[in-house]
């Protein structure tokens, strides 16, 4: 898959989206800023980071939620308990303002600009906007959504949370009905807000590998950070190419996306463990490396006179020990030596060689 110039799959690491999504709105009020301002900030700080894109999402609470939609996070977290009147907290971002943030973003920073439609009228406004359309999780079954963003030939990245395998097929094959060469990446996802890290479970992507080994897979993670970013480094040993993750700029922050958010940190310290990840893996074939020859030569053992042997003698197993280094006869030759003649006089903790006997 190319987003832009870049082949996802000749990269050294996973493709790293840093999620925005409508932090910046929080952020805005937490400092007191105009929200195109915190949008700004937060991109700036993912990019600084190493994130190779940021992602918003461009929706309208009218066109996304009735206004008798149940929450479906953690309340706990988020205290709205209705779909329709969180999403009109943060819809007030349209074309002109997206089209701002893309244009900095592309002035200043060498990051993609993304942001997911939940509508027609999104997909339109996005499509000279950004290089890969995303789509939701949730609306892996709105088919008439999947149409009109394939009809736009732009790579697909499709979230698969709460989804079965036939549902994922049947989106891909609508995807390709418009677009028969269609670039898409599967990415697997918990839709649960956060996801408990029993839940994550990251062996699903080995099975979308499996099951669709012709379209790129990745993962889409709601799960709280640790320290080490162990979650988004299982997933990559899973087989996850593109990885995205909600970004804010305070994990502290109550309601919508923060709590279980990276922060710049958490993207530092993903791409520094992953390049220690790599770094360890090293060559598949099985063989010794040049860092090993010394250990190889003196920490192996030969055979060794265990007394002095005199010229003609025979020799006999008590005559040999088995000692370090490995310059001599090696130990597996040793039934071979036994019952040979001393060719020379052979002093006691001699390494034994083939001329010697």
């Amino acid at each position: 898959m190319k987003i832009n110039d870049t082949t996802v799959t000749e990269l050294e690491k996973p493709y790293l989206i840093a999620e925005i999504g409508v932090n910046y709105f929080d952020i805005a009020e937490q400092r007191k800023i105009p929200p195109l301002e915190a949008a700004k900030q937060m991109v700036a700080k993912a990019a600084e980071a190493g994130a190779d894109a940021v992602k918003f999402q461009s929706y309208s609470a009218d066109r996304l939620a009735s206004e008798n939609s149940p929450a479906y996070w953690n309340t706990e977290e988020e205290e709205t308990e209705n779909q329709y009147d969180l999403f009109a907290q943060f819809d007030n971002f349209g074309a002109a303002e997206f089209e701002e943030i893309a244009e900095w973003t592309a002035r200043n920073y060498e990051v993609e600009f993304m942001s997911t439609p939940f509508d027609s009228h999104a997909v339109d406004y996005l499509e000279d906007l950004v290089p890969v359309y995303k789509v939701a999780s949730a609306d892996i079954t709105n088919h008439p959504l999947l149409r009109e963003i394939a009809a736009k030939g732009k790579p697909v990245l499709l979230s698969t949370g709460a989804s079965t395998v036939g549902e994922i097929d049947e989106a891909i094959q609508v995807i390709e009905d418009e677009q028969p060469d269609a670039e898409i990446c599967l990415l697997h996802c918990i839709l649960q807000y956060p996801t408990d890290e029993e839940n994550a479970n990251l062996e699903m992507i080995e099975h979308l590998n499996d099951a669709f080994p012709e379209h790129l897979v990745g993962y889409s993670d709601h799960v709280p950070p640790d320290d080490s970013m162990i979650t988004l480094l299982n997933a990559t040993v899973k087989g996850a190419q593109i990885i995205e993750k909600h970004f804010t700029l305070d994990k502290t922050l109550r309601g919508n996306d923060h709590y279980h958010a990276m922060d710049p940190g958490d993207i530092r310290a993903f791409i520094e463990n992953h390049d220690r990840f790599v770094e360890t893996s090293g060559d598949r074939t099985k063989e010794p490396i040049p860092a090993e020859q010394d250990s190889r030569t003196h920490a192996r053992r030969s055979l060794v006179a265990a007394v002095a042997i005199e010229e003609g003698d025979c020799i006999r197993r008590d005559d040999i020990a088995i000692k370090r280094p490995g310059t001599g006869i090696e130990p597996k030759r040793f039934d071979e030596v036994i019952g040979r003649t001393a060719r020379r006089d052979i002093e006691r903790d001699q390494i034994l060689t083939w001329e010697d006997i």
